[in-house]
């Protein structure tokens, strides 16, 4: 027999085509999925549509649900959040017949970081800055700073801290662009924040420098890369993974800040475990639905001197008897950290939904 060497699915393959032809045939394997319920994961969202990886690895575009969006908007923190779904996000879809999908439920998230939205065009008055969601479902927290080019900026670092202590999520602090300035200064934020808990990265993608110590804090997680825009997030994940191939930008030579090249969050899958999220640039950062009497929790090294303050409600200012101001005086907290704490203190609550 001329095909005793083949299958048997393989010739029944072979005479549905002829029979069928190649086009129907397709069709016919897109409509197998068609109503399926599938589940996948968030990778990005341009407009009203969500790119969603299945488990197949293939990239699904979805849309929302009509009666999805409804029961949303019936919602009573309907008016808090931008956003339905974001990256990160575990959802359920079905498979059009075009080979689209229609996401009909999103999962509980085991946490999501999230900042106050930009304020509206024309706003002037309290509670107009809802909660923009940038990603669900993140194990760790990498900021990006640098010392130089742009300047380092010690107060957005702490605000981003206090984003990842409010959330639950392990921080990393990335010192990029180490090749531009001298070890001193590099060595006294490291110390800084070292002796807080927090592990402190110092990498130059100039000269290779602690690229393989952070590509292996990556390994079998869900990583988000946050920070300041010219940094050099984007020319880091390249260094690390160099298929990723994203865009970079440079540093405006007028204002000496970076200039956004990535546009929106994109997760990018780097084998079964591990994930990285590439956001884009900041430059300012305020985070969302803290209170004025809640903020000294996230500030980590208050804690063991806050207890002991004369009053329960302190926000370790201007009340009597505060044992955090004590050890500020007396050197147990650094001068840096309190300085960014009083600074945030002074808006957080600033254009808050109560």
């Amino acid at each position: 027999m001329p095909y005793r060497n083949f299958g048997i699915r393989y010739l029944i393959k072979i005479f549905f085509l002829q029979i069928v032809g190649v086009n129907n045939y397709f069709s016919i394997l897109t409509n197998h999925y068609y109503g399926v319920q599938i589940e996948g994961k968030v990778l990005r969202s341009e407009s009203k549509d969500y790119y969603v990886l299945n488990r197949e690895n293939k990239e699904i575009r979805c849309t929302l649900r009509g009666k999805f969006k409804k029961e949303f908007n019936l919602k009573k923190d309907k008016s808090f959040k931008l956003d339905f779904a974001v990256v990160g996000d575990m959802v359920e879809y079905e498979m059009n017949r075009d080979g689209t999908g229609v996401i009909y439920k999103i999962a509980e998230r085991k946490n999501y970081i999230s900042r106050k939205a930009p304020r509206i065009k024309g706003a002037s008055y309290r509670g107009e800055r809802l909660e923009q969601i940038v990603s669900a479902n993140v194990d760790q927290l990498f900021i990006i700073s640098s010392l130089a080019k742009p300047k380092f900026n010690n107060k957005l670092i702490d605000r981003l801290i206090v984003v990842g202590e409010s959330s639950h999520i392990d921080t990393h602090i990335i010192l990029n662009k180490i090749d531009l300035e001298n070890e001193n200064a590099i060595e006294d934020w490291e110390r800084l924040y070292n002796d807080l808990g927090y592990k402190f990265h110092k990498t130059s993608v100039v000269n290779k420098d602690g690229i393989e110590e952070v590509k292996n804090s990556l390994k079998g997680k869900t990583n988000l890369f946050w920070g300041q825009s010219g940094v050099g997030k984007s020319s880091l994940l390249n260094m690390i993974y160099p298929d990723l191939n994203l865009k970079t930008g440079a540093i405006s030579n007028s204002t000496n800040k970076g200039t956004h090249t990535t546009v929106t969050s994109v997760m990018h899958k780097i084998d079964d475990d591990t994930f990285v999220i590439d956001t884009p640039g900041i430059r300012e950062m305020d985070p969302y639905g803290i209170m004025k009497q809640d903020l000294s929790h996230y500030f980590i090294e208050f804690n063991e001197y806050s207890h002991n303050c004369k009053f329960n409600t302190c926000t370790h200012y201007h009340e009597p008897g505060c044992e955090v101001v004590k050890a500020v005086e007396n050197g147990m907290i650094t001068k840096e950290r309190y300085e960014s704490y009083l600074n945030l203190l002074d808006t957080v609550e600033d254009d808050m939904i109560f």
